[in-house]
């Protein structure tokens, strides 16, 4: 059985990239494949510090080239996209070159205002596929010279049912509160004031689920404290060891106004779920939307504010459908396996 190695900055931790890795690794799995995790943080099976985001920790290449002396395929979720450190992504892609390898892109570097100097990724080799998760990189990749292939995120349409009633007691929400969650880490590009000021609106209990991060902490803390409405953060490990099902069976609504998104994964699980939610105009979520989705805009709160009145369960149905048509496992497999397929693996 051929081995894949799936490294990153971060793997096994609930934010996107390492979410849509690891229903990555459950496919290649099922198409043939015994894959291990490789990571600067998180819970992987190979763990090398020099290859976190920040790190000022050099990476070995003779230690890269160790771990990845197992694999005959390495996938690499993000690290030949952003740069978030730039002299581990050097030294990854320098012992990838003339190695098979698939370059997954969530969130090419000048996509990000701040990080748009940066011209040297993503680098390219004949021995490597370069992969986007929406159409909108895949232009912007052939504009710069790269064929990419475009792959939507994959989900797992039928996750096991979350405990509403305990996880909203432990949040300590009340029977008929409306909880409006924000799952997201809090960072600039989530629009956390926007999202609060759609729980404002809609009368209800701001949940934000994810901590601060990339230096937010200050300014999160000065939004939170002016907020017109109740707001739940920081419930400490019993928040961290929920699962996405018991965050969503909590919910009666999920807001994700976004300034920007490579993809947005809680709009989609919204769906899966069949919660009605509220999702801003980002290029992406039009991408979506245009596959059949329907999520309200920010600026239609009275609109939801009916829904919720009088919850259309078709409706739910309808995105329910739409996820799983398009972006389950079952109807992303068969493009992975064709990706192979084209890179030679005949399993």
């Amino acid at each position: 059985m051929p081995a894949c190695a799936i490294v990153s900055f971060r793997l096994g931790d609930h934010d996107g990239v390492s979410t849509t890795a690891r229903i990555w690794q459950q496919i290649l799995g099922k198409i043939g494949f015994s894959t291990y995790t490789v990571a600067g943080d998180g819970d992987v099976d190979h763990l090398l510090p020099g290859l976190a985001a920040g790190s000022e920790e050099p990476l070995s290449p003779e230690e890269l080239q160790s771990v990845l002396a197992e694999c005959q395929l390495t996938l690499v979720e993000n690290m030949a996209s952003i740069p978030l450190n730039l002299s581990a992504t050097r030294v990854l892609l320098s012992v990838l070159r003339g190695r098979q390898a698939i370059m997954h892109h969530h969130d090419p570097s000048w996509q990000r205002a701040h990080l748009g100097h940066i011209a040297e990724l993503p680098a390219h080799d004949p021995f490597w596929q370069h992969v986007v998760i929406n159409d909108f990189t895949k232009h912007q990749m052939l504009a710069r010279g790269i064929q990419a292939v475009r792959i939507y995120n994959p989900f797992d349409i039928n996750p096991w049912p979350g405990d509403r009633k305990a996880t909203r007691e432990m949040l300590g929400v009340a029977e008929g509160e409306l909880l409006v969650t924000h799952p997201v880490r809090a960072i600039q590009r989530k629009n956390i004031l926007g999202a609060v000021i759609l729980a404002e609106k809609l009368g209800g209990t701001y949940w934000l689920v994810g901590p601060a991060e990339d230096g937010y902490g200050p300014t999160l803390e000065v939004i939170l404290q002016s907020a017109e409405c109740r707001v739940i953060h920081n419930q400490g490990e019993a928040t961290a060891s929920l699962s996405e099902s018991d965050i969503y069976a909590a919910s009666d609504v999920v807001v994700y106004p976004s300034w920007w998104e490579g993809f947005g994964n809680p709009a989609v699980e919204s769906a899966i779920h069949r919660k009605p939610a509220i999702v801003s105009d980002y290029p992406i979520a039009e991408e979506l939307r245009d596959l059949g989705f329907q999520w309200a805009y920010p600026w239609e709160t009275e609109a939801v504010k009916t829904f919720l009145a009088n919850p259309d369960t078709e409706l739910l149905e309808e995105n329910f459908q739409v996820a799983k048509r398009h972006l389950s496992i079952e109807a992303v497999k068969p493009q992975i396996a064709q990706l192979l397929k084209t890179m030679g693996w005949q399993i």
